[in-house]
């Protein structure tokens, strides 16, 4: 069988940072420290804050910048009376190209269910937008050895219900919550390990030609100094990078690690 080449993704999640004018100064800095050599092989996604999208897309569209406009979350409704939500409609209608969903945050401090989950994935694919869907165990679980059930159940409850040519292009977040924002890493074997696994429980859901497309990510605290470790491993096809992809040079030497992967 031909071995199967996937293009690594980036994705910068800014969570609640950078206004829209430091968004906009960001953008402007990375697209100079990326030239277009700079992001072959490779994806790259930034995440900004709702009220930055529209900054960001305009300078990325004016000035041709090879990079994805991405988005943090969204409901699964076109419309209602949601007050405070975001359609994905309206993210459709700004040219964002992928949604997380499914973030540890947003299920641990917002209360997302596996269902909401799944139901914002379908919403996403059906707008022709690709949803991160994001999966990882919190520490306790880890040291109770339940990682592959904790993990493997939010996969299959995210893709319940998804074509199998749909979840062939669509992309999973491994990011153990005990790594994020912490300082800790997941050493690239264990990284590895999990994404794997993940893979594994892509191809019982959708099937083997499925799970050898899907692109797999590492999040958890992801910097330049352990990128290339991360993205060397064969299932860990690029990675969702927190607090390193708020400063450019730093982001910037992260995309390189997965052009080089490439």
């Amino acid at each position: 069988m031909a071995k199967v080449t996937r293009i690594p993704l980036i994705s910068g999640n800014w969570k609640m940072h950078h206004n829209h004018f430091e968004a906009i100064s960001m953008v402007q800095k990375l697209a100079y420290l990326l030239p277009r050599e700079g992001v072959d092989g490779v994806d790259v996604s930034l995440h900004p804050p709702f009220t930055d999208i529209r900054s960001v897309q305009t300078v990325l569209e004016a000035d041709d910048i090879p990079v994805a406009l991405g988005a943090q979350h969204c409901h699964w409704e076109d419309k209602g009376a949601l007050t405070g939500e975001i359609s994905p409609t309206f993210l459709a209608k700004l040219n964002v190209a992928y949604v997380i969903v499914g973030h540890s945050e947003r299920r641990e401090i917002f209360g997302e269910t596996d269902e909401m989950v799944n139901k914002k994935a379908k919403a996403i694919l059906a707008l022709a937008m690709t949803p991160i869907v994001c999966v990882g165990e919190t520490l306790a679980e880890r040291e109770a050895g339940e990682t592959e059930d904790k993990v493997g159940g939010q996969v299959r409850a995210g893709l319940a219900g998804i074509k199998p040519e749909q979840v062939a292009g669509l992309v999973v977040a491994y990011e153990p919550i005990w790594a994020i924002g912490t300082g800790k890493t997941a050493t690239a074997e264990d990284a590895q390990a999990v994404c794997a696994y993940v893979r594994s429980v892509v191809a019982e859901v959708a099937g083997t030609p499925a799970a050898d497309a899907v692109r797999i990510q590492y999040g958890g605290s992801v910097k330049a100094a352990n990128a290339a470790e991360l993205m060397a491993q064969p299932d860990i096809d690029g990675a969702l990078v927190g607090g390193a992809s708020l400063v450019a040079e730093d982001f910037a030497g992260i995309i390189q690690f997965g052009s080089h992967r490439a």
